[in-house]
Parts: structure tokens; C-alpha cells; sequence
């Protein structure tokens, strides 16, 4: 839970305080209740989107301060966005709650609640920096690689589990299996076709898709040759800065955006192509995030406008033809910020549909989230748990064998709620499935 100092209550300032006219589109109908997953677990309208908009509001007003127990709402946001998809006044309350947590991080640092600062030194000195980054992933590879991770997770690793502190087993649960060489690669990844009439894309490595799945995008790298597109990966780019923004570490987020905006331009591409949601997401709204910088602005609007997610993009074009079987039941996890951010949700459905042996069944709520959201998995670990408990019981009534998903995150999560629950099932991306079925086709 967050924690603050009463004896320095905190207040928004900055350039980022929440939007009068953003915060005066909620009609306080409700709408937005069945949908969050806060709300559903806790019954409780503090935390729901409306409760919260009231408590930004109150301390936008100045009739409430941002104390303690106002920060613990806040921080008990998932923000999935599920609500902007239910929201009948199109409040825009990812960008509410964005520049709500930024307001608040603009406070001297001392004010700071420490746990905020803390998250967001760790997004900045690890996440936003590749070689710590590959430093720290280079003790996962080991753990992996040693075959300690598969003894403390097999059989005869329930005595270990026994003797650690049941917060730490949670921890090692959500451990992705790091077996993989990373994937680095810049420069050409698919050269043009002989014909000369490819499409000229980039391709976003990130920080840790490429770390954690290579996979994704090898498979990424295949599909887009398959549908004619040359595939570039520029030098200079890095991570989008999603969960910097989200920790309300704008400032990082900015420079992180200038320099894949930067970079990306240099690369001279139709479209930069993104297969992680969350980054997708991000990526789309730069201009919102640079709307003050005077020179960056109107390049991040223009930039934003060329940003696709791998399956909008793979979707809009003949990427059925030639397809082999792929005979396996799947359900698709609908992510967050694919489905509410970007409001995409056909694509991955085309995908799987046009998939020849392929049975997609439906959950019952696939566009609930699983409970990831970036740390929130670590900094709110008992209500993601709660969230992920319920997310799985969701996958097991499908009897899929394969969990689709279409953002690292939900992959790291789900995985871990597969290991939790007992479950005979893998996970993957959507772009994994049609790559396979593509090779099964030649």
C-alpha cells in the first residue's frame, strides 16, 4: 500500500494535473462499475473508476488533500482501461489517472510517497536501461539454465517451497522460464521482396519482449515477410516508456519517447510495428505524452499516427493464404490495453478464425484483465492474485490447450496462473499461432 507523511500532504502540481474538462465528462452513472476488476473483488465505490474520478477531482478542487488513504485508491488502480470501453461519456480515465499519479510525483521528492519513488527509480535505473536490465535478466537465465528453477518447481521441490516465506514461492511462480537466447537483432530482419513492392516497416524491440520471448518476435519477423512487408529494426530505439508513464515517471517517459520517435524517424519506414499491447497503447498516445514540449509535439502526433499493433496490421492484409493446419483448441485473453486502449479486438479473432484445424472458444470475459499490469503483480500482489484466481477459473472452463495473448505481461502472468492452478496448457502470442500455422503451410 502506498505510504506518505500526513505531516506533508501531498497536492497535484505541475504541468500534468488532471484535466477539469476530462474530469466534468464522468456523469457518475455507474457503468463503469461492472467492469473493473477492483470493484468486482472489493464491492467497495472507492475503488471503482467513478470513486476514483471523485477523489482526483476533490483534490483537483482543493477540497480534499492527497493523503495516505486517497494515494491507496489510486495505487489499487490496475489501469486497464476497461472502463473507457464501458463509459457511455468517453471519459478518458487512463489519461486521468496518468496525470494524476505524474501531479503527484512532481512534489518535491522528499514528499514523495516513498514506495511511488522507489517504482519509479526502478523503471528508470533498470527498465529504461538495457545493459542492467540484461544484467539482472542474467540471474533468471541462470536460475533456468542450472536447473534449479524446474527442482524447486517439480515434485521434489515442495519441501523447498514449504521452508521459504510464502510471498517469496509467489514470487518464484511468476518467474518467466528464461531458456531462450534473447532476441537483439537491428538492422535488416526480412529483406524486400524480388519484386520491389514490399512495405518498408520497423519493428519496436522494446525491453523486455525481446528479453523473455524472442520467440514473439521471430515469429513477428516471419509473418510480416509473409505478408510483403521488409522489416527494419533502427538502432537508437528502447523501451516506450508504458510503465513509466504509469508509475508517473512522465519526465523519463518523455525521453524515452523523443528518442524512439528520433530513432524511428531516421529508419524511414510506412508503419512501426508493435507486438506488445501495452507498448502499442503508449506508443499511439506520444503526442499526448509530448503535448507541451513545443518542438517534440507535432513530430509525436505525426509519429503516433504511424504506430500498429502486429495484429491490426497483419489483420488489414492477405495474410491468409497458404495457411496449414494447426489442429488445437485456443482461447484468446483479450489485453487490456489491446482491447480498451486501442480498441482492437476483430484482429486477433481474424487470425485465429482463418487458422485451418484451429477451435477458438471464448471465455466468458475475455477482456477482463488478468491482473499483470505491469508491477502491479509485485506492488499489489494479493488483489492480483485475486484477480488472476478468478482469470483462470475463467481459461479452465474453455478446456483449451493453448492461452493466447497479445502482450508480454499477460503472458508472464498467465503462465504463472498455469503453474498455480495445475493447468496442462501453454501460452502464447496470437502472432506465434499463425506463424506456425504459416510454416505448416509450405
Amino acid at each position: 500500500m502506498t505510504t506518505t507523511h500526513e505531516a506533508h500532504p501531498l497536492r497535484f502540481v505541475g504541468v500534468d494535473i488532471p484535466s477539469k474538462a476530462d474530469l466534468q465528462n464522468c456523469i457518475h452513472c455507474g457503468f463503469c462499475l461492472p467492469s473493473c476488476p477492483t470493484y468486482i473483488a472489493t464491492g467497495q465505490e472507492l475503488e471503482s473508476p467513478r470513486g476514483r474520478l471523485h477523489l482526483i477531482s476533490a483534490v483537483v478542487d482543493g477540497r480534499i488533500e492527497a493523503t495516505e488513504r486517497v494515494l491507496g485508491h489510486l495505487d489499487l488502480c490496475l489501469q486497464c482501461r476497461a472502463c473507457e470501453t464501458a463509459c457511455p461519456s468517453s471519459v478518458p480515465y487512463g489519461r486521468i489517472m496518468e496525470d494524476a499519479r505524474a501531479s503527484i510525483m512532481a512534489n518535491a521528492p522528499a514528499a514523495q510517497p516513498p514506495a511511488w519513488r522507489g517504482r519509479a527509480l526502478f523503471l528508470r535505473e533498470v527498465l529504461a536501461r538495457p545493459s542492467r536490465l540484461r544484467v539482472a535478466l542474467a540471474f533468471g537465465r541462470l536460475y533456468t539454465r542450472s536447473g534449479l528453477q524446474a527442482l524447486v518447481r517439480g515434485p521434489l521441490g515442495a519441501t523447498i517451497r514449504e521452508m521459504l516465506p510464502p510471498a517469496l514461492v509467489r514470487l518464484e511462480s511468476s518467474a518467466p522460464v528464461l531458456d531462450r537466447a534473447p532476441f537483439r537483432e537491428t538492422g535488416t530482419l526480412a529483406a524486400p521482396s524480388a519484386g520491389g513492392s514490399s512495405t518498408r516497416v520497423a519493428l519496436l524491440l522494446g525491453c523486455l519482449q525481446g528479453e523473455m520471448y524472442p520467440g514473439v518476435h521471430e515469429a513477428t519477423v516471419r509473418v510480416l515477410q509473409h505478408v510483403g512487408c521488409e522489416v527494419v529494426s533502427p538502432e537508437g530505439q528502447g523501451c516506450c516508456g508504458a510503465l513509466h508513464s504509469h508509475a508517473g515517471d512522465v519526465e523519463t517517459a518523455r525521453a524515452l519517447a523523443r528518442r524512439n520517435i528520433a530513432a524511428f524517424e531516421r529508419a524511414g519506414v510506412e508503419a512501426v510495428i508493435v507486438n506488445a499491447a501495452g507498448c502499442g497503447a503508449a506508443m499511439k498516445e506520444y503526442g499526448h505524452l509530448l503535448r507541451h514540449d513545443a518542438h517534440w509535439a507535432e513530430r509525436a502526433q505525426r509519429f503516433s499516427e504511424g504506430v500498429r499493433d502486429v495484429l491490426e496490421f497483419v489483420a488489414s492484409r492477405d495474410f491468409a493464404s497458404g495457411l496449414g493446419k494447426v489442429e488445437r483448441t485456443v482461447t484468446l485473453q483479450d489485453a487490456c490495453h489491446l482491447a480498451h486502449a486501442q480498441r482492437i479486438r476483430e484482429a486477433p479473432r481474424a487470425i485465429l478464425g482463418a487458422i485451418p484445424g484451429l477451435r477458438l472458444v471464448e471465455m466468458r470475459t475475455p477482456d477482463r484483465c488478468c491482473g499483470s499490469a505491469g508491477l502491479y503483480s509485485v506492488v499489489q500482489p494479493a488483489m492480483s492474485a485475486t484477480i488472476l484466481e478468478a482469470k483462470m477459473a475463467d481459461i479452465a472452463s474453455t478446456g483449451a490447450e493453448t492461452i493466447c495473448t497479445s502482450n508480454p505481461g499477460c503472458t508472464i502472468q498467465i503462465e504463472a496462473g498455469v503453474r498455480r492452478a495445475g493447468l496442462d496448457a501453454e501460452v502464447c502470442h496470437v502472432i506465434e499461432v499463425l506463424d506456425e500455422a504459416i510454416r505448416a503451410g509450405r
